[in-house]
């Protein structure tokens, strides 16, 4: 029962996060202040009143339309609500009511902002970029998994190693490889995960892009689609902070210790 209302509780907190992360995934590509004007209809303006604000019940009770000019409202704001709950969820289960709770769970609803602005708009705002890149450097701080030196051979190698790796990718095909946007994420990812970090966040990334590509090029019918990649490196790096070390131990043991017996 005491697990049961914790993570409803945890839920909760994350859900009114995400209506927080709503704002900002609207606001901060338009450059526009996070704090005022209060919550409004983005097509009449008129202030959304806080009892019909609150996370996924307001949604559900205007039967997801405007209360004044009655236009649909997206589906995608209570979905990040949700998403946001069930993340915010996940990160006390498996750390506890912590500082490295609460460090990874704002780490997290930041890739959340970063993923939703890159799907829609194929950028990623320096404004969260770099700022986070100072903040999530003090991970060593809230972590009992990350040192100082992990958390600058992270950035170095996030933001560093891929920009010069995008950089000769640009000298030999005159195209950008990866965009500067991205290689600013992985040093900020690498600033919160370290080095081991980066490197499955950028492989598991890299998959999931790959994937998501092919998808859209069945689809579409299309194969110069272009696909953000920076939600497939957040999904990347958020697996890493939950699962990461126990996949990496079970490769490990499948490729030598498994593996063998195959033939055996």
């Amino acid at each position: 029962m005491h697990s049961d209302i914790s993570h409803f509780i945890s839920f909760m907190i994350g859900s009114c996060m995400g209506s927080f992360l709503n704002v900002c995934i609207y606001r901060i590509p338009n450059k526009k202040s996070i704090i005022t004007p209060p919550s409004h209809c983005p097509f009449c303006k008129e202030n959304i009143p806080f009892y019909l604000n609150l996370p996924i019940v307001g949604y559900c009770f205007t039967k997801g339309r405007c209360f004044n000019c009655s236009r649909t409202i997206s589906l995608r704001y209570p979905f990040i609500e949700i998403l946001t709950g069930i993340l915010c969820c996940i990160s006390f289960s498996y750390f506890g009511l912590t500082l490295e709770g609460l460090f990874y769970f704002m780490f997290i609803s930041t890739l959340v902002v970063i993923s939703f602005i890159d799907f829609d708009l194929q950028i990623i705002p320096d404004r969260i970029s770099l700022p986070g890149i100072v903040i999530f450097f003090f991970s060593f701080f809230f972590t009992g998994n990350m040192t100082v030196k992990d958390a600058l051979l992270g950035i170095l190698l996030g933001g560093g190693f891929f920009y010069i790796a995008g950089l000769l990718y640009y000298m030999i095909r005159k195209k950008d490889g990866m965009g500067g946007g991205d290689i600013k994420l992985l040093a900020m990812i690498g600033a919160a995960t370290g080095v081991k970090g980066v490197l499955f966040t950028v492989i598991a990334g890299s998959f999931l892009g790959i994937f998501s590509g092919f998808i859209a090029m069945i689809r579409n019918k299309d194969s110069q689609s272009e696909i953000p990649f920076g939600p497939w490196l957040s999904i990347g790096s958020i697996i890493y902070i939950f699962w990461g070390e126990a996949l990496i131990m079970g490769y490990y043991k499948l490729i030598f210790f498994q593996v063998p017996r195959l033939f055996s």
